[in-house]
């Protein structure tokens, strides 16, 4: 009886330790590894900050002249439907028509990303505590895909009469015409093809900006250079 209790509580130690081990790690996670406590507001405030550096960033890089077209991450090509009209029109010697259009199309998402981010900060203002939480516990890029989840018809309503705009600006609306009015007098053999124009480049350049918002997201986690605020520090230095 007594080996048997000796062994019984040296397997609820080992249990125990086996249990501290865990709260631990989770109390680092959610700390930051500071041994202070932090809060659920300081947890919204700091991912809110670095979605909001990573929007601005984001925004600044790709609306410098060709941030779109010369970013192979980013650049916004023909969409799929029209690859037939692209092949095509560059077969008859047509190339320049499709590369004015696709520079256009990238100078308008461009152009776009002038404003870009405070409609994005203003998408951010909606994170709950729990969102919180659960994002800074998540992956490298958990904040950008809540914010890809929850905030696309918000941003996207928001940004397609920016994008319209420019695509005016840019000549984009020209250039698209030109292109699949050459294409649609060619024999009747061919399909007809107009795809939404507006509707495509708003989605690649939101496409665009957040790309860049997960590569500074995933940045602010684990580069302590790039958590430039005390905030951020607080959030994100001691994480694993």
């Amino acid at each position: 009886m007594k080996k048997l209790l000796t062994v019984l509580l040296l397997v609820s130690g080992i249990t125990a330790m086996g249990q501290n081990d865990l709260f631990s790690s989770i109390k680092k996670k959610v700390t930051g590894g500071s041994g202070s406590s932090l809060s659920s507001e300081d947890i919204v405030a700091g991912l809110k900050q670095a979605l909001t550096l990573g929007a601005q960033k984001s925004a600044s890089q790709l609306s410098v002249t060709n941030g779109f077209l010369n970013d192979k991450a980013v650049e916004i090509l023909m969409p799929e439907q029209a690859l037939k009209v692209e092949k095509t029109l560059r077969g008859m010697g047509l190339g320049k028509l499709v590369d004015d259009a696709i520079a256009s199309m990238n100078h308008a998402a461009e152009d776009a990303s002038k404003s870009a981010a405070p409609i994005f900060v203003n998408a951010i203002k909606n994170m709950t505590v729990t969102d919180g939480v659960n994002i800074l516990k998540g992956a490298d890029t958990s904040a950008t895909a809540y914010l890809r989840h929850s905030a696309t018809p918000e941003l996207t309503k928001a940004y397609t009469p920016v994008i319209d705009s420019a695509l005016q600006k840019t000549g984009a609306t020209k250039y698209w015409k030109d292109v699949f009015d050459t294409y649609n007098k060619l024999p009747t053999t061919f399909s007809k093809v107009d795809p939404n124009l507006s509707s495509y480049v708003t989605q690649k350049a939101i496409n665009g900006i957040f790309y860049y918002v997960a590569q500074e997201e995933i940045k602010i986690r684990k580069d302590p250079a790039a958590q430039v605020t005390d905030l951020l520090k607080k959030v994100f230095g001691g994480k694993s």
